[in-house]
């Protein structure tokens, strides 16, 4: 008996649920769609189920040996992702309404190229979980010269009376490289100018931007194209985060809360602790509230392609329904490589 009310009843049906991330409440928050599988789905009919959900990204899980354990496959309308911060969060707080027993969990998510640790607690007074992911430490990058500060402003429609006056426009990267624009002012009125901006980030080696109230602390984030605002950006947070601390504007130990997502009107808060001093920063950790939607059964094709095991393990046998049963124990397991790629290359979130 699955939580889903009732069993999977046969190989054709995969369980998912929808989940606000980095909201309390339904229908705020950046949301996402965790698909479970006892075996792994290919490529395409990943894609292809992204696509159906039209989700901003949806997270496919199947389990490993460990039920600590997971090997994790991130997917937008566009294809696969090598890298994103909510889907993981959510993904996690799905296991842990699955197969929590205890308050907090741990879990590992083998993403295509990395291994994350993700950590759960049932919030009390609150129908959420409570989720946190280690970032790592993060990396400084390139330092805009003044005329390339100058056109970052104009790159989100903006003047250079918006920068925030003595701090760089530089990059940052806690895993992917943001290009991180820090303003006073502005925010509300900016918008991309493409393709100045995307010109701007191959010169300074940086695959996204941030716009960055450091008073406020609100930010926002688009495609590099302009094409489609993002509601919360957890992959962007822990970066933003880290340039605070680098320069100044938070102390250490101090917890950083970000917004973004207001003028979208699905209000979203990621709360950010570093270790480290502003000279050495040794690492980020990003968290945020998870709510839980809803949840339902995908019938698909009975017999799909499905890709092969990674070469780090052969899958053991298992029941259609077991990945939404059972509960997760104090075992030790020891998470081995990341998921292995059935395609010649990805993009990152």
């Amino acid at each position: 008996m699955s939580k889903l009310g009732g069993q999977l009843h046969d190989a054709s049906e995969r369980a998912f649920f929808i989940c606000d991330v980095f909201s309390h409440r339904p229908l705020g928050g950046n949301s996402v769609t965790v698909v479970l599988s006892d075996v792994p789905m290919n490529e395409a009919t990943m894609g292809a189920v992204t696509r159906e959900l039209r989700q901003f990204e949806t997270i496919f899980l199947t389990p490993t040996r460990c039920i600590t354990t997971y090997d994790a496959r991130v997917f937008d309308m566009n294809g696969e992702l090598a890298f994103a911060g909510h889907p993981v969060l959510g993904a996690a707080a799905v296991l842990h309404e699955l197969h929590g027993t205890a308050r907090t969990h741990d879990w590992v998510l083998r993403l295509r190229e990395r291994v994350v640790p993700v950590g759960t607690a049932r919030e009390e007074g609150h129908k959420t979980v409570h989720a946190r992911m280690d970032q790592g430490a993060p990396v400084f990058g390139a330092v805009a010269s003044e005329a390339q500060a100058s056109r970052a402003a104009l790159a989100f429609g903006l003047n250079g009376g918006d920068l925030a006056s003595g701090l760089p426009v530089e990059v940052v990267s806690t895993g992917l490289r943001y290009l991180i624009v820090p303003v006073t002012s502005g925010v509300g009125r900016a918008h991309v100018v493409h393709p100045t901006l995307q010109q701007l980030l191959d010169e300074l080696d940086a695959q996204f931007a941030y716009l960055l109230n450091v008073a406020e602390r609100t930010g926002r984030h688009w495609e590099n194209d302009g094409s489609v605002e993002d509601i919360a950006t957890g992959s962007a947070a822990g970066a933003a985060a880290a340039y605070l601390l680098r320069h100044g504007l938070v102390r250490p130990g101090e917890r950083v809360t970000l917004r973004q997502g207001d003028s979208l009107g699905r209000p979203s808060t990621m709360n950010v602790e570093l270790e480290g001093t502003p000279g050495e920063i040794r690492n980020v950790e990003l968290a945020g509230p998870v709510t839980i939607v809803g949840r339902g059964i995908l019938n698909l094709d009975p017999n799909p392609a499905i890709a092969a095991a990674g070469p780090s393990e052969t899958r053991p046998p298992r029941t259609q329904h077991a990945l939404v049963s059972g509960t997760a124990t104090s075992g030790t397991c020891s998470p081995s490589s990341p998921a292995a790629s059935t395609s010649a290359s990805t993009r990152s979130r």
